[in-house]
């Protein structure tokens, strides 16, 4: 599950040493928005030596780096690309052939370290008008790509209009590319919550986020992470319901029915299977041996 991705800058040796005491499920080192012009390069350095240990706190690390029409991309994979690493995720995504050139680049840089080629992950960003409007075509891209984040700041930046806290500019946006990225079976992932000191705000926020469909949300401080993975995991109100729903419909497919009813409302296949799936994140099915 990709609930909560923390984003640390990385030219700042001490943010990522912090970082490591908290329990996001991705650690995303940055090396675009979070980091100045003039602290690139030191980013690349400064991330470079705190990779594995990173790496030993058993959680996923997915460095960020530059967009490709910066001229830094390449420079920046060749810094993380190595076994501490679960992958990458990369900044203003436009279209498909974007993520096909960024692949090449990855599997080169896989091939030349002793790594599978394909093995690293992908989570590009699509977070620009023509991003959205190619949002299908890009999550399908690659069969590297685990995720498909969604960047309000920049999008409403590349729109050319005001941000707001209701969120009702992106609306569509933020729509469009959870349909996407289901149609193409990845999880969508909501853009961070500024207002960091806010935690009322934030779980409202997330629980948006869940609703419109995405799965997870980056974080930009670590006190958002505790929030988010709460308000990404379903509470025990929603297990005990779907659980109802579930014996409800067992009982109803036990008289020869195809649905039934629950406190007045109907329950049928669709239903029961939102429930089952819901279910499932907190019963996982056993692994087979």
């Amino acid at each position: 599950m990709l609930r909560s991705l923390l984003f640390v800058p990385g030219n700042k040796a001490n943010m990522l040493e912090k970082a490591m005491a908290f329990a996001p499920d991705a650690f995303v080192p940055d090396m675009e928005d979070s980091v100045p012009d003039a602290e690139k390069s030191n980013a690349r350095v400064v991330i470079a030596a705190h990779l594995a240990r990173l790496h030993t706190t058993g959680k996923l690390v997915i460095p960020r780096v530059n967009a490709l029409d910066t001229g830094l991309t390449e420079r920046d994979l060749a810094s993380v690309i190595g076994p501490h690493i679960h992958g990458v995720s990369i900044g203003k995504v436009n279209t498909a052939e974007d993520l096909r050139q960024l692949d090449a680049m990855i599997g080169d840089l896989e091939q030349a370290g002793g790594q599978p080629r394909g093995s690293l992950k992908l989570i590009p960003w699509i977070e620009t008008a023509l991003g959205i409007v190619h949002c299908y075509e890009i999550c399908c891209a690659s069969p590297r790509i685990v995720g498909a984040a969604f960047g309000a700041e920049d999008f409403t930046n590349d729109m050319q209009i005001p941000r707001s806290q209701d969120d009702q500019e992106v609306a569509y946006a933020r729509n469009v590319l959870c349909t996407a990225a289901r149609a193409a079976k990845v999880p969508a992932l909501d853009t961070p919550f500024f207002a960091y000191r806010d935690q009322q705000a934030l779980v409202a926020n997330a629980r948006a986020s869940q609703r419109c469909g995405f799965k997870g949300k980056f974080a930009i401080h670590p006190a958002q992470v505790d929030p988010i993975n709460a308000a990404f995991a379903p509470g025990p109100e929603e297990v005990a319901h779907a659980r109802r729903i579930v014996a409800a419909f067992e009982e109803a497919e036990r008289q020869g029915r195809g649905s039934t009813s629950l406190d007045g409302l109907v329950i049928d296949v669709p239903v029961v299977k939102r429930a089952r799936a819901l279910l499932a994140l907190v019963d996982p099915p056993a692994q087979s041996s």
